[in-house]
């Protein structure tokens, strides 16, 4: 008997992949949305609900055997989780994988790491079985950079000179997967990292030399970041995102010893290089405009 997952976030970037990696894996999955006309993978059962709203969750929670829980980043994401966590432990679901993130516990001022932190706490509190990851930042995210990068020569994002252990968001949906349909992963907490500490110098060249013309680094001025954060972004979430970076800059963001080996040991493979992202996206890019042009 297939097991009945719901995913919570199953239409996002990481909630999309994860929904593909569990049906390559024959999953009977069940995905949470707030609004009736958001498109759906093929395959899956909707649901339509909030987190904030405890009736639709439980109605999404009934016949479900496990939860991938994964939160937006807003103002009340701990309420969001926690409802969602506090519903699972009472109608006795066999399993959550819960969506942290990498160093949660070194990054207390940071507004949606603070959040996790305590979901995290809440999970370790109880009897329920769970299972958590705790990915590094997307490279995914770099995607979104077109313009600065092919147009104003910049890599704008202050990842600072130590560096980070970037991941893709493919191995996370795959790691997750791994832990939601197979065994021995109870109680088990899994750093996602990416093959290689990436500083801004360096995700800089990398551009470069895919792009063949000079890329630069302009640095870590995190005022002028959260202004241009901004322009794109509620205040609160700009400064949030502000801190986070900030974090990295000061605590660094690099992988721990062990993480790499027990990573590729979970996924079976090495885990993704940036530079193989960032040549897929370019290309994108390039396909992109070429349309546009065509039209």
């Amino acid at each position: 008997m297939k097991m009945k997952i719901l995913v919570t976030g199953g239409t996002g970037h990481v909630g999309s992949e994860v929904v593909k990696e569990l049906q390559k894996r024959k999953a009977d999955v069940r995905i949470l949305v707030r609004k009736q006309e958001t498109p759906a993978p093929e395959g899956v059962q909707v649901m339509v609900g909030d987190l904030l709203d405890p009736v639709s969750v439980e109605k999404a929670l009934h016949g479900v055997d496990k939860l991938y829980l994964l939160n937006a980043v807003t103002p009340d994401e701990l309420t969001q989780g926690l409802i969602a966590y506090d519903l699972a432990k009472k109608l006795k679901l066999k399993h959550i994988v819960y969506h942290s993130v990498f160093r949660v516990e070194h990054f207390k001022d940071v507004p949606h790491f603070a959040s996790k932190l305590a979901i995290e706490s809440a999970l370790r509190g109880f009897n329920v079985p769970f299972t958590v990851i705790r990915p590094n930042y997307f490279f995914q995210n770099d995607a979104s950079l077109k313009d600065p990068i092919t147009k104003a020569g910049i890599y704008p994002m202050p990842l600072g000179t130590v560096g980070i252990s970037a991941v893709d968001i493919r191995d996370i949906a795959e790691a997750t997967a791994i832990a939601l349909t197979s065994d021995g992963h109870l109680g088990r907490t899994y750093n996602l990292n990416g093959p290689e500490v990436l500083s801004g110098p360096k995700v800089a060249s990398i551009w470069s030399g895919l792009l063949g013309k000079e890329i630069r680094y302009p640095g870590d001025n995190m005022d002028a970041f959260e202004e241009q954060m901004r322009e794109h972004a509620p205040s609160w979430s700009a400064f949030d995102i502000r801190m986070m970076f900030q974090g990295y800059l000061e605590r660094g963001f690099a992988a721990e010893p062990g993480d790499l080996e027990t990573l590729t040991e979970l996924l079976g493979h090495s885990p993704r290089r940036y530079e193989d992202f960032a040549r897929q996206t370019a290309l994108a890019w390039q396909q992109s405009q070429e349309l546009l042009l065509a039209s």
